[in-house]
């Protein structure tokens, strides 16, 4: 699936960066060790993790599957970061210091066997010393959103309605419809469909340390913490 085409990409970046502002102090405390290192940015979006990080002073290698996003970051950052195309689990990981990602990047893959695919990738592209963190969507991400009704958002030049379904225990769905204005006097309608696959994160520690990454699966980064079922997956290579 092609996520975050333009309009939904549009809105995510304008009305959507206060997550990563959130968790950037506490994730830019881990990444002290690999100062003068490489850090690689999965799910970068269009840059407000990024933004933090090239502010402390990291090389950043910022990567998107989106390319309406990636544009965006373009846009954003100009040259002072290399922004990548990279699509998990296949595409291959530069070798890194650090990886990190917000906005729960591998919940978005089909299935469990992706997401330890996805982690295995990382941990191989991680350099001795180097640091991991990232977050995921636990199993029980779905049952405390249980009932929640539609959420409606709206912009002087944008608005989204949300709703919620969980059609599976491992499976949490968001459908959006997106309005943003067409230039041309009206609103432009688009729709997006995203499903999320939910993990049982107690387990992640233990393929972390099969492939030399000591991991912890906590629910916040450094004093922000994180919504429920979501958790903050952290750790350094051996």
């Amino acid at each position: 699936m092609h996520y975050y085409q333009r309009d939904l990409a549009l809105i995510h970046d304008r009305g959507y960066g206060q997550y990563a502002d959130r968790c950037a102090p506490g994730i830019l405390e881990l990444l002290t060790p690999v100062r003068d290192g490489i850090v690689l940015e999965l799910g970068c979006g269009s840059g407000a993790l990024t933004r933090h990080l090239l502010a402390a002073g990291h090389r950043v290698v910022a990567t998107d599957a989106s390319p309406d996003l990636l544009a965006l970051a373009r846009e954003a950052l100009g040259e002072s970061a290399d922004l990548r195309r990279l699509t998990l689990p296949d595409d291959p990981l530069p070798d890194a210091d650090a990886i990190v990602s917000v906005g729960h990047v591998i919940s978005y893959l089909p299935d469990a066997a992706a997401v330890e695919a996805a982690l295995a990738a990382m941990a191989g592209a991680l350099r001795p010393g180097g640091v991991l963190a990232i977050d995921i969507l636990d199993l029980d991400y779905a049952q405390a959103r249980a009932g929640e009704p539609p959420l409606g958002r709206a912009e002087a030049d944008w608005a989204i309605i949300t709703e919620f379904s969980a059609p599976a225990p491992d499976r949490f769905v968001r459908d959006s419809t997106t309005f943003v204005p067409d230039g041309a006097g009206a609103w432009r309608r688009a729709h997006e469909h995203h499903e999320n696959v939910l993990v049982d994160t107690s387990l992640i520690p233990g393929l972390l340390a099969r492939h030399g990454v000591r991991a912890v699966a906590g629910t916040a980064f450094g004093d922000a913490e994180l919504p429920a079922g979501l958790r903050a997956v952290t750790g350094t290579k051996d």
